[in-house]
């Protein structure tokens, strides 16, 4: 049985595209990437993987279109040492820290 761990808001200059969602089932986390209803009529998809539908996209493992979002090298390790973020948690790095990414995309944590 697996249950919603973290989400996160999807941003597209700016705008709400969608969400992606970490489950966990068991000793493994899923994720799931959905296009908002309203975006796919007026937006642009997100990546070339991920064309507009309102079909979730779900994955074993976060998809290599987020984790090259993530930071590398020194600055991975700040970020990590600073937010208390496990090195190889890179959900949740780019929760922390997704807010200013370069680029269109913005990855926004959904709780409080």
């Amino acid at each position: 049985m697996s249950h919603i761990k973290r989400r996160a808001n999807i941003l597209v200059n700016g705008v709400l595209a969608g969400s992606l969602t970490e489950y966990k089932n068991g000793n493994s986390e899923n994720y799931v990437f959905q296009y908002l209803a309203d975006y796919i009529s007026a937006g642009s998809p997100i990546g070339f993987h991920f064309p507009l539908t309102e079909t979730p996209y779900k994955f074993d493992e976060l998809p290599p279109f987020f984790l090259n979002l993530a930071s590398e090298g020194w600055l991975k390790k700040i970020q990590c040492e600073k937010g208390g973020i496990n090195e190889d948690d890179i959900f949740g790095l780019l929760l922390a820290n997704g807010k200013e990414l370069i680029g269109a995309l913005s990855i926004i944590n959904d709780e409080p």
